[in-house]
């Protein structure tokens, strides 16, 4: 679908976008990173055991209140069908459950969802299912919601390189371990088809004419070669033909069809697919603004700087404040804490309640929403305006680990890090290896042949992210 973080491209396709879309729109992603380039390609996620994710928590349950905190262990799982099969489980609507953030499907990941079960205890303890298995169980007060987790700890073995090429990849973790990496959205929060950020633009703007073309028909973003007879036939009018051609997890695009054929409007049929997608959508096209000011402050080389005018991030806080040029004269605090990583400069995650930064900071994030042919205002207003939040420009990567092996499927490099809330280790890659590095997903797709649901992250989604309506 649209929204897929995950289907089988390997990475997201350049964007061919439709004549409504300004034609100078830029690509969301990081035009380059931090470190020079790397020309070491590999390829990650051959297999699920080789992309392991353990959710580092922010609090202990205490054993008592109305949820029922459980830890999950769950392979090549998307996030939407977890939430499916323990709501059939516990027999609770997926309101009733909680979760800190969603992690990749093609991995084996372990977390921690809350139930909420007042006064009574779970039916049955054992889940029957091939790719989510239950750990453990105990009671806390509060529903587990976005953000509560310190970070996620990444095992990630590459395979196709030497694993003599072992120390060059542990010279370039050991800089990032020194100066942080660049806090970057990663492709998968723009879908497979790169085009999340266009969705949530015309979502914004109520172009829901222009969203159903993006989402069902020809024109728009590039679209996988075997989606053509789909959407001939969304372009001929023949929607229950169309509909019959898109598979079970193709949640948006089944369901705006259902609406279309009931006779229901446009906008009906677009936010057919419920909150998550929307929000998902919309928080692309944040994401996206977010990427444009993060990439010009790397190239202005002030990435770890801070600057008059600047909201420094606390990482501990996860508070911001201004700077103005006495705070960045000899003898103040901040500078020594900026050099220890306590704070790091912000950029804006446009929408309410959040202003860009002054000065020149403030031009750089003013510049980054009209790089999309917007401003401030349309994530301010309307019914649909996301919460808007400051995110750091550059975060840690911590407890570094990298080694060189071999195992019953050939020879690997494996590395190991810790990332914040929200930080996604596809950058992280990035930076290790370069642009050639591709995604080996053989088994990804369903029998049906149809495409992961836009809730799906590839990477985790994890920090009190804007516009999510679990947040």
């Amino acid at each position: 679908m649209s929204a897929d973080p995950q289907a089988d491209h390997h990475s997201p396709s350049p964007a061919r976008l439709h004549s409504s879309v300004p034609s100078t729109l830029p690509s969301p992603l990081p035009a380059r990173g931090l470190l020079p380039a790397g020309t070491l390609g590999g390829r990650i996620k051959e297999r699920p055991e080789d992309f392991l994710v353990e959710e580092l928590p922010l609090y202990e349950p205490s054993g008592e209140g109305e949820h029922v905190y459980v830890g999950v262990q769950k392979q090549d799982v998307q996030h939407v069908e977890l939430v499916a099969i323990l709501s059939k489980h516990f027999n609770v609507p997926a309101r009733a459950i909680g979760f800190a953030g969603m992690k990749d499907r093609r991995a084996v990941t372990r977390q921690t969802v809350s139930i909420h079960l007042p006064g009574r205890e779970p039916a049955a303890v054992q889940l029957q299912h091939p790719g989510v298995m239950l750990l453990w169980m105990t009671r806390h007060a509060n529903k587990l919601r976005r953000g509560h987790l310190v970070g996620n700890r990444f095992a990630i073995r590459i395979r196709g390189l030497d694993p003599l090429k072992a120390t060059v990849v542990w010279s370039r973790l050991k800089e990032l371990a020194r100066i942080g990496v660049p806090d970057f959205y990663g492709p998968q929060r723009f879908g497979y088809r790169g085009n999340n950020h266009v969705m949530g633009l015309y979502a914004l703007q109520s172009r829901w004419q222009d969203a159903l073309d993006e989402l069902l028909g020809l024109n728009g973003t590039a679209f996988p070669e075997r989606q053509q007879e789909r959407r001939e036939a969304f372009a001929r009018g023949e929607l229950a033909a169309a509909l019959e051609q898109w598979g079970r997890n193709d949640h948006a695009e089944r369901s705006a069809l259902r609406a279309l054929i009931a006779g229901r409007p446009a906008d009906h049929a677009v936010l057919s697919g419920g909150s998550i997608v929307r929000d998902f959508w919309i928080a692309a096209l944040q994401s996206a603004v977010f990427n444009r000011t993060v990439l010009r402050r790397l190239e202005a080389g002030t990435l770890g700087t801070l600057l008059d005018g600047d909201r420094a991030y606390h990482h501990r806080s996860g508070r911001s404040f201004r700077i103005d040029a006495a705070m960045l004269e000899e003898g103040s605090d901040v500078l020594p804490r900026l050099r220890a990583f306590e704070l790091s400069p912000s950029g804006l995650m446009p929408g309410r309640d959040f202003g860009a930064a002054e000065g020149a900071p403030g031009a750089i994030e003013r510049a980054a929403c009209a790089d999309f042919g917007v401003d401030h205002a349309l994530f301010a207003e309307g019914k649909l305006a996301p919460t808007g939040t400051r995110r750091p420009l550059r975060v840690p990567v911590t407890n570094t680990q990298c080694e060189g092996g071999f195992d019953e499927h050939g020879s690997y490099i494996r590395v190991a890090f810790d990332l914040p809330a929200g930080a996604f280790a596809t950058v992280v890659l990035q930076e290790l290896l370069g642009d050639q590095w591709s995604e080996g997903r053989t088994a990804v797709r369903d029998a049906a042949g149809s495409e992961p649901l836009a809730s799906d992250a590839a990477e985790p989604q994890d920090g009190p992210e804007p516009g999510l309506a679990s947040a």
